[in-house]
């Protein structure tokens, strides 16, 4: 009988199915094997598939034997275990910045990592349907863009939008673009996720420094040549000193402020803060930080949620800022 076309092929195609067939609950004896490879058009004695899964082994496959009626093998230890994949899968799902159809491709990206029986531990596991999502499909080859252009040091310009009202839209909402549609110029430094979004952090000549566009608001994105845009020398972004630094990630003017904190917001501070954060003991209970941040409403917000277990205690026009906030919301609920 001549042989087939897959006969050849006979090692990959079984070392495809152990990886795909197999794990620690669903081992597969020879016989299984020799049938599932027959469908194939590939025949193969026990005496060809032991050698084979040794020369597996050989090779790095770690394929495991467990003896009980019968003998039956797996592969014991994958690139990512199952409980690693379930986390990178939620986050896939779970991430606003990518579209519905974009985190499905994703998790179906990941279930390939695992035997068909964990991947449909998976899917049962990951929901994605209905979750609050972006609409904005080109986000994934934005993402790759901004990377592109952070490798090659190189400044990008796009387009910006933002939401507003349009009661005469199907939705009653509308994307509008900023400056009437003409290009930002930045000079990328960074991508960061935060609050489930994903932001560029780059120098924007405007300011003088460091501002975050939200990644999913951007379209249109280019990168020009090294000297469309001066960059600034001895700027430097450290991603763990900018995250203790910005909230909410709005962009505003840095200043160094001095906040009291109730003893039980101890947590908050360094979660917020690191854990290198220096604190001293305040006068009538509680204890002092110093931090250098970005001052904006998301800071006041951060602080108004607290209550009275956090005070401002300089800069005055902080304060300043802050009674102004809480009279406006005040004046909502007069009379």
């Amino acid at each position: 009988m001549p042989k087939s076309q897959n006969q050849k092929l006979r090692l990959p195609y079984l070392m495809k199915l152990l990886l795909e067939q197999t794990d620690e609950e669903h081992p597969m004896t020879i016989s299984q094997m020799t049938a599932s490879l027959e469908k194939l058009g590939i025949r193969a004695s026990r005496k060809t598939l032991y050698d084979d899964i040794e020369d597996l082994r050989r090779f790095g496959v770690d394929i495991a034997c467990c003896k009980s009626r019968t003998t039956s093998y797996f592969v014991a230890n994958r690139t990512f275990e199952l409980p690693e994949l379930k986390v990178l899968a939620d986050a896939v799902a779970s991430s606003k910045f990518l579209t519905e159809k974009k985190s499905a491709h994703l998790i179906g990206k990941i279930e390939s990592l695992a035997s068909k029986p964990e991947a449909q531990a998976l899917q049962r596991q990951v929901f994605v349907r209905g979750r609050v999502k972006t609409q904005n499909e080109q986000i994934y080859y934005n993402v790759d863009t901004i990377h592109q252009a952070i490798a090659m040091d190189r400044p990008v310009a796009f387009r910006y939008f933002e939401y507003c009202v349009d009661w005469n839209a199907p939705s009653h909402w509308t994307k509008r673009f900023r400056r009437d549609g003409e290009k930002y110029t930045a000079y990328p430094y960074a991508l960061t996720w935060d609050n489930e979004n994903y932001y560029m952090v780059a120098y924007y000549e405007k300011y003088g420094g460091f501002s975050n566009f939200r990644v999913d608001k951007m379209e249109r994105i280019e990168i020009l040549g090294a000297g469309e845009m001066e960059k600034p020398d001895g700027l430097k972004f450290e991603a763990s000193e900018y995250a203790k630094k910005v909230f909410g990630m709005f962009s505003g003017r840095e200043e160094r402020i001095t906040l009291r904190f109730d003893e039980s917001l101890i947590g908050v501070v360094l979660d917020r803060f690191g854990k290198d954060v220096t604190i001293r003991r305040a006068d009538g209970g509680g204890f002092l930080i110093n931090a250098e941040v970005v001052v904006g409403p998301t800071l006041l917000s951060w602080i108004f949620e607290f209550g009275g277990r956090v005070k401002i205690i300089e800069p005055e026009s902080l304060v300043a800022e802050l009674r102004r906030m809480v009279r406006e919301s005040l004046s909502q609920y007069s009379g």
